[in-house]
């Protein structure tokens, strides 16, 4: 079961795919940094045969994981895992950017039901995979996995992995990407980065979207950044709007930099 919610992630996600399954003998190893610290602040999941069957779950998640980042490598693929709550603008940010990235992606979109957003990615000419996962509030590797017989990946550099909406659950789940991007919204008021310290500590870059909004609100923008380099001083922030072409430009770049280094 999920750790932080209790959901299982052997649900009847759904996703079309092929029927054939993949056996892996070589063996990966993680750390669940994330798992770690829900566990360290959940005194109530501190039983020795739970803590054995999480620990037995993440390694398998953890095994798959690496199996897809070398999936995603064997095509020249950097993966991108996008996570936020719901309504944050992750698909509108993919929007934005297909219109002005010069460069191709896929993406695997993950939500408890429906396939409105994948439709919506596919109505921009974007090659989209949608996963269905039930009652899990988290994507997982098995998940991505199976996605990924029906994505076509070679070809096009990126692949952005859309999480399901949820602020606790996607941090612990390696799903085999190489980057994690966080998004947190204007309406969604501040302390967000604050009561949820362990997504935000996976973050390689923190989005705070919807900033044409910030006149309605009150919000101090700057402490909220400040929050977020106190929690993982690495990190990098960025404030966009995808009404706003040049700080969409910024995500790019960013994104551009980061295929750099990777070579």
């Amino acid at each position: 079961m999920c750790q932080d919610c209790g959901c299982s992630i052997t649900t009847d996600a759904h996703t079309h795919h092929h029927g054939h399954d993949h056996h892996h003998d070589h063996d990966h190893s993680h750390t669940h940094q994330a798992a770690h610290e829900t566990l360290a602040h959940n005194p109530q999941l501190n039983d020795p045969k739970t803590i054995d069957v999480i620990k037995k779950i993440l390694d398998k998640n953890d095994h798959e994981a690496a199996h897809n980042r070398e999936h995603f490598e064997e095509h020249g693929v950097m993966a991108i895992n996008l996570m936020s709550s719901p309504g944050s603008g992750k698909t509108a940010l993919l929007e934005a950017i297909a219109e002005m990235a010069p460069f191709g992606f896929t993406v695997i979109e993950g939500d408890l039901e429906t396939s409105r957003d994948t439709e919506r990615l596919q109505a921009k000419g974007i090659d989209a995979v949608q996963i269905q996962t039930g009652s899990a509030c988290h994507l997982d590797a098995f998940m991505v996995h199976k996605a990924l017989h029906d994505l076509p990946i070679a070809g096009k550099p990126i692949c952005f992995i859309e999480n399901v909406g949820n602020l606790v659950c996607p941090a612990s789940y390696d799903v085999g990407a190489h980057l994690n991007i966080v998004l947190v919204s204007i309406p969604e008021g501040a302390d967000k980065v604050a009561k949820y310290p362990v997504m935000f500590r996976q973050a390689d870059l923190v989005l705070f979207t919807k900033v044409d909004l910030l006149p309605h609100f009150t919000y101090d923008i700057e402490a909220e950044k400040a929050q977020a380099r106190a929690l993982k001083p690495s990190v990098d922030v960025l404030a966009i709007s995808t009404h706003d072409k040049a700080s969409i430009q910024q995500v790019i770049d960013w994104i551009r930099f980061k295929q750099k280094m990777r070579g």
